[in-house]
């Protein structure tokens, strides 16, 4: 699971790096004009956010991410511990809010459960695109009544390149997403998996929407 940490206090930003490393990988941006460009670029679980930030605050993030149609959980993590900053906050599309200085145990339950209730309600944890199905519980890949065998990380490669439609992903970003840093394979791998996928996709006809970017990576596309 991969989580975005907009913070412009560096030594805070790697603090709370420092909370949640060992259970999620953790990208970091230092001002709100950032933190919106690598939400729009990445996929998230959760996104950990200040108020107080130079070039645009966090108010102005979340209205943008939710203009944007950007519903990745948020939460504010701030010192501005006013009943009115925290209604703005919430108003703006925060999904929780938890005030500095904070408890390193309560920041972490916080965060479990955001990422717990946003996958449990995110449209019955079902992706589509046409006619296919992905049910994230299940694990199955279905268009109309017959399953697609997919093997292991196939379904996870789908899951990404679906959720990210009309956008090019990068081999890094594949292999960062769906193996982690701290995988000992490398990023060779990938063609082998989009090969594979490929042709499972090919039976149904949908390997035309799976398109290579040679040199860079993938995009799902019509």
């Amino acid at each position: 699971m991969k989580v975005l940490i907009i913070e412009d206090d560096k030594i805070l930003a790697k603090t709370v790096e420092q909370c949640i490393k060992n259970k999620y990988d953790v990208d970091h941006a230092y001002d709100g004009e950032e933190g919106v460009l690598y939400a729009k670029q990445e996929i998230y679980d959760a996104i950990i956010l200040d108020i107080m930030m130079p070039i645009m605050n966090g108010y102005e993030v979340l209205n943008t991410l939710r203009n944007n149609k950007i519903y990745t959980p948020v939460l504010i993590l701030t010192a501005k511990d006013s009943i009115s900053d925290k209604v703005m906050g919430f108003r703006s599309g925060a999904d929780d809010y938890l005030v500095k200085p904070f408890n390193r145990e309560e920041l972490i339950v916080r965060l479990e459960a955001l990422i717990r209730r946003s996958q449990g309600n995110y449209t019955e944890n079902i992706i589509e695109f046409k006619d296919l199905k992905l049910d994230l519980n299940s694990r199955k890949a279905i268009l109309g009544k017959k399953e697609i065998i997919l093997q292991g990380k196939q379904f996870d490669m789908l899951e990404y390149l679906i959720s990210s439609k009309n956008t090019i992903i990068t081999k890094e970003q594949i292999f960062d997403k769906i193996w982690g840093f701290n995988s000992e394979t490398t990023a060779n791998v990938i063609e082998v998996y989009a090969s594979g996928l490929r042709k499972e996709l090919k039976k149904i006809g949908y390997d035309k929407y799976l398109k290579t970017i040679r040199g860079v990576g993938y995009i799902w596309s019509e």
